[in-house]
């Protein structure tokens, strides 16, 4: 029996199927599972038609079987087989697909007949077993004939085709495991539980039967009795045969069929997570591209998601087979948080199955999944505001940077979602509800930044709108201030900061008398301004002040909240991003009073009471005090 050479074309792809397609060598499995569901659909479609098939739907499975002595893998079905011929064409021509050409027969002219998902098309994959195996044997039977086929090789050198022996149609695949050594375990796949665990990952939707031997220990008696009297028990195997693929996933199943409740179970259990998620999103697209989803959004942050190693993603499957656990471009980053599947047969993948082509059929159910996610979370907004201030505690910030991100790009789809906490005293509410809450005299959407909400309310800035009969949001992020001057505005109604922008609530009468008040002591103003300089770029009399004596506005781009968030960033020069400030003090209030006094009196104790009130208006502001000691120091001097 001579042996036969790959063409040269064929052996430089083999060298490189067993070194460079696959990531990771556990992939073989897969593969050659794969192609035996290929085979096993192939002769079920042809029992469709072909009665002497003999075989019902039930009847069909594939068999995964270990002999450790022998250091093989055996991986059998009872699908259509091959004869000489077959073998000679499948296996003897790397990427040949036996199963593409099936497909492109049906496509051309079987559409009426049933419909069939082919996973193998590239005709490569079979070779995936030279990763783990330095010899491979495939015995196959091809059916409605009488003899069978023997196909070996180990590996580059070529192969050999010979006749033998199978009782029935089908084919069995057995890898001859490679030694181990020092970088690769290979012994580790002649472990049932190793291999079963395999199946799990990347076969357990596959449509049909999986089966294996599984050894279990029971406890037993062994009709002996210990010195106590007791029964003497022992640990006895027993070797069960088990499917170990769950065929039909949940995903797969209608809504009628499975419960949120058995979706809320399948979450727990794959995405290990102890807690039920706050909402289940089940997608069955039909069209120009076909997919199934199943979608989570959980109740709280994995530990490390806010880190580096955090890798967002959707589990993507093709056909029942999972070709990727992280596939990170079917979410948006503003939504890395969601978890859950995608099965699709309309998929482009690359040669190893592993990794996706980035076409247009990706990018189509991308885009879907990211307007679903985006309705569910504005139907819990707006029907289970319980359930949402959960998301929020656990993704509220998330949603913010997605807002930023990218420049604002997705600003239109995440603008509805935000919530803040506000003056109403209802909670956190959205910019919708706002606008709704806005009486018709409101034109602007005022808002106020501090670290918490509570020292944003003690704003002086404040009081005149509330006193006005308008709400507050109040902004206690960072990111908050980037947020809004990428919106801009809500429904044509422009944000106001209080601490920086015109309230537009006073009258020309006020206007009027606070300039008329300015001019009368502009000389105590410009005394204050060279008293503080470096530390203000100017003291005014302010239009915003009631009863409250000073306050800590800017102008410009850079707010105090833009300031104090270049200056959390480590190794940020925060010298280079600075707010303009500006004191504003309240003409009518006696500490004015004081100040005047002092300045007409002794400009020491006016200098020191500018000072002070300098210092009083940041810390209002929640902005440090340069030198506290100082500060101390000249407050004790005013007793």
């Amino acid at each position: 029996m001579a042996k036969k050479q790959f063409k040269a074309e064929s052996r430089r792809l083999l060298d490189m199927m067993i070194n460079s397609i696959y990531t990771h060598k556990e992939i073989f499995l897969r593969e050659i599972i794969s192609n035996a569901s290929d085979a096993i659909d192939k002769l079920c479609y042809q029992s469709l038609t072909d009665e002497s098939v003999g075989l019902a739907r039930e009847d069909f499975r594939i068999r995964v079987t270990v002999d450790r002595d022998a250091r093989t893998v055996t991986v059998s079905d009872n699908g259509v087989g091959m004869n000489r011929e077959e073998m000679e064409s499948n296996l003897g021509v790397i990427a040949h697909s036996g199963s593409l050409g099936f497909k492109n027969d049906l496509e051309e002219g079987a559409q009426d007949k049933a419909d069939i998902d082919i996973i193998g098309q590239f005709g490569v994959g079979f070779y995936s077993a030279f990763m783990v195996a330095d010899q491979v044997t495939v015995v196959s039977r091809k059916f409605g004939e009488e003899n069978g086929a023997k196909w070996e090789s180990t590996g580059a050198d070529g192969y050999t085709i010979s006749d033998c022996v199978r009782e029935n149609a089908g084919t069995d695949v057995i890898m001859h495991l490679k030694e181990d050594t020092e970088d690769e375990r290979y012994s580790e796949y002649l472990d049932v539980w190793r291999l079963k665990e395999l199946v799990k990952k990347y076969s357990d939707y596959v449509r049909w039967p999986i089966v294996m031997d599984v050894e279990h220990y029971e406890q037993q008696e062994t009709g002996e009795k210990d010195e106590n009297g007791e029964p003497k028990t022992e640990f006895v195997s027993t070797t069960v045969e088990e499917t170990v693929n769950s065929m039909v996933p949940l995903w797969q199943r209608g809504k009628s069929e499975v419960s949120d409740d058995d979706c809320k179970a399948f979450y727990k259990e794959k995405f290990h997570d102890s807690e039920d998620p706050l909402a289940v999103i089940r997608v069955n697209a039909e069209g120009t591209v076909s997919y199934r989803a199943m979608l989570f959004i959980p109740a709280k942050a994995p530990y490390d998601f806010y880190s580096r190693e955090f890798r967002p993603g959707l589990q993507l499957y093709s056909s029942g087979v999972m070709i990727m656990d992280k596939c990170a471009d079917l979410l948006p980053e503003c939504f890395r948080f969601v978890r859950g599947v995608v099965d699709t047969p309309d998929l482009s993948l690359n040669i190893s199955r592993e990794m996706l082509q980035h076409d247009r059929q990706l990018k189509v159910i991308a885009t879907n999944l990211e307007k679903k996610i985006k309705s569910e979370l504005k139907r819990l907004l707006d029907n289970d505001r319980a359930s949402y201030e959960t998301f929020w505690k656990a993704f509220g910030m998330q949603i913010k940077y997605g807002v930023v991100a990218d420049y604002g790009m997705k600003k239109d789809l995440l603008k509805d979602l935000l919530v803040y906490e506000n003056s109403f005293g209802e909670g956190r509410i959205s910019l919708d509800e706002y606008v709704e809450k806005m009486p018709e005299s409101q034109s602007l959407i005022y808002y106020a930044a501090a670290e918490t909400a509570k020292l944003a309310a003690a704003l002086p800035q404040t009081e005149q709108v509330r006193d006005a009969g308008y709400g507050i949001l109040y902004m206690t992020d960072d990111v908050d201030d980037f947020v809004l001057k990428l919106l801009d505005g809500y429904k044509e109604k422009k944000f106001c900061n209080v601490s920086v922008d015109d309230l537009g609530l006073e009258t020309d009468l006020e206007k009027s008398d606070t300039d008329r008040l300015s001019e009368e002591n502009q000389a105590l103003l410009d005394f204050m301004k060279e008293t503080l300089a470096g530390e203000v770029a100017d003291v005014r009399l302010s239009h915003r002040l009631k009863t409250h004596p000073v306050c800590l506005t800017t102008e410009g781009e850079v707010t105090l909240e833009v300031e104090k968030y270049f200056r959390s960033l480590p190794g940020a020069n925060a010298e280079k991003v600075q707010a303009t400030k500006i004191l504003e003090l309240n003409g009518g209030h006696a500490a004015f009073a004081a100040l005047q006094k002092a300045f007409d009196a002794d400009r020491d104790r006016a200098a020191a009471l500018s000072k002070i009130l300098l210092a009083q208006a940041k810390l209002i502001a929640g902005v440090p005090v340069d030198d506290p000691a100082d500060y101390t120091e000249l407050v004790c001097g005013l007793f």
